[in-house]
């Protein structure tokens, strides 16, 4: 691991060293920076000590009035978008007096929720620093004090410093730097924070729609994401969609003692691990019948950007300790092309110190499919739900009574979870190109990906406001979001500053 780390920073120093920034806002930003550390790093832990669970309001309404004060404080005129029952969107703009564009910067201040038990100290809400991460054994290390640097290469722990904090301390920094070095902005400035993302934006649409005028704009710059594994900077031009659903099959009413009943009693846990086993073969593919159907042609832009991305994959099997991955050897890159059918949970009874000897009575999975451009998040599940048919299940939509649990041997229940789908730009834009030139006037050549392996709903954007959605990440690939110990690698915050102080300030 220490070596994989050390190859990963040498290489970055590299990249680095062999560049020269070309933006002003990018170079003033750096040095603005190196002299606010402290400042900059005080801001970050006041935000990040917010509790940000979408369902937790008054903790949403906290973390909205913080960011609101955050950007007023930089002189951004700012307003909540609101709607019923939804977290408040944080809006703000800069208006520039004969500017011929306008770009509005997308993240979100909500974050996935937390199991305090499993982080290391356990609490999500209290930012922790670390000399490393922690799989690279990184021990906790106080704040420094004041006039002393910040190591790049330390980890600052908690809940959204990479998911997706981050970005919002990235764009005020930057804007510190822009207005110190009077810096001129040429272009028309939007924010547009949501609170809800990582709850699946389901009222983001509506927000949108209702306030359709307010945002208009050449581009969405998305501000989410991780940075490629070689930690080079990386542009993404699209998202894929994602669904969600539960299967739970039957056993016996209650629990049985295996004993007196197992080799009689259908198991609902070997049930269900066959029905999931039926579904994909060893290499990964997706046995569904019609799943990958629709699936739209890449470009050749799209094809030749797929060839010139770095191949990470086996430095990403040293990293995770994979002797193999699925895909019948394509690598990571190609296969985010194309739909995923994932178990992302399974229950049934209990394990470990609370195992019994008893047949289950249920058992239950949780699955995701990502979706990507020309597969329909609805037509799916369907897809799906129409293999489990064949496999001899009856459907049901809610928990069976005792007439249906006796007519049908095997039943299922499918619990819907909504979605989204999958969402493009085309590299050949001319407003891509101009971003790809001002994120690369920053930090070098860029590795353009047409699409991120994650899910944001960028359709909203690109299918309803009909404007072109392009992201720009900066968290570092092993951040572990979504899970526990979420982290921040200082450099990636660092560098964030100045990719944003260079989009700031684009002509």
């Amino acid at each position: 691991m220490k070596t994989k780390l050390l190859l990963i920073a040498l290489l970055s120093l590299f990249c680095v060293s062999s560049f020269a920034q070309t933006s002003p806002a990018a170079k003033a930003a750096k040095a603005y920076r190196q002299m606010h550390e402290h400042e900059i790093m005080a801001e970050y832990v006041s935000l990040l000590s917010i509790p940000n669970v979408a369902s937790d309001t008054a903790n949403i309404g906290r973390n909205a009035n913080l960011i609101v004060q955050m950007l007023e404080r930089r002189g951004v005129k700012t307003q909540l978008l609101e709607v019923p029952e939804a977290p408040p969107v944080v809006y703000g703009e800069i208006l520039t007096p004969g500017a011929t564009r306008t770009l509005i910067f997308y993240a979100h201040y909500d974050g996935q929720p937390v199991e305090p038990a499993k982080w290391v100290g356990g609490d999500p809400f209290k930012p922790t620093l670390r000399s490393a991460s922690l799989e690279a054994g990184g021990k906790d290390i106080p704040f420094p004090a004041k006039g002393q640097p910040f190591n790049p290469e330390w980890r600052l722990y908690a809940r959204s410093t990479g998911d997706d904090k981050a970005p919002v301390i990235a764009i005020c920094a930057a804007l510190d730097a822009i207005k110190t070095n009077n810096i001129a902005i040429n272009a028309n400035l939007k924010f547009f924070f949501e609170g809800e993302e990582e709850a699946g934006s389901p009222h983001l649409e509506k927000i949108v729609e209702k306030y359709r005028d307010l945002l208009k704009a050449d581009a969405w710059l998305i501000c989410d994401g991780p940075v490629d594994q070689t930690r080079r900077q990386q542009i993404y031009f699209g998202a894929r969609g994602v669904t969600g659903f539960e299967i739970t099959v039957y056993g016996p009413r209650r629990e049985l003692h295996s004993g007196h009943y197992g080799n009689w009693a259908p198991n609902p846990a070997l049930m269900l691990s066959k029905l999931l086993a039926s579904m994909k073969d060893d290499d990964g593919q997706v046995l569904v019948k019609n799943f990958y159907d629709g699936i739209e042609p890449l470009s050749e832009t799209e094809r030749r950007a797929f060839a010139e991305a770095p191949d990470n994959d086996a430095l990403l099997k040293r990293e995770l300790g994979l002797g193999w991955s699925e895909g019948g050897g394509k690598k990571l890159a190609e296969l985010i092309n194309l739909p995923s059918l994932n178990i992302r949970g399974f229950v049934s009874s209990s394990v470990g110190t609370t195992a019994r000897n008893v047949v289950p009575s249920t058992a239950t999975a949780s699955i995701d499919i990502r979706l990507v451009k020309g597969v329909d998040h609805i037509a799916a599940v369907d897809r799906v739900i129409a293999h489990i048919r064949a496999q001899g299940y009856y459907v049901v939509e809610t928990d069976p009574d005792d007439a249906t649990r006796l007519k049908y041997p095997k039943i299922a229940k499918i619990t819907r979870q909504g979605g989204y789908n999958a969402s493009k730009t085309s590299l050949d834009l001319p407003i891509s190109k101009a971003i790809v030139a001002a994120v690369e006037s920053a930090h070098g050549k860029m590795i353009l990906m047409p699409t991120l392996g994650g899910s944001v709903p960028l359709y909203i954007f690109t299918d309803n406001l009909r404007t072109p959605c392009i992201g720009i990440p900066i968290a570092n690939h092993d951040n572990n979001q979504h899970s526990a110990n979420e982290n921040m690698r200082l450099q990636n915050l660092w560098d964030g500053i100045e990719t944003m102080a260079a989009l700031l300030t684009m002509k």
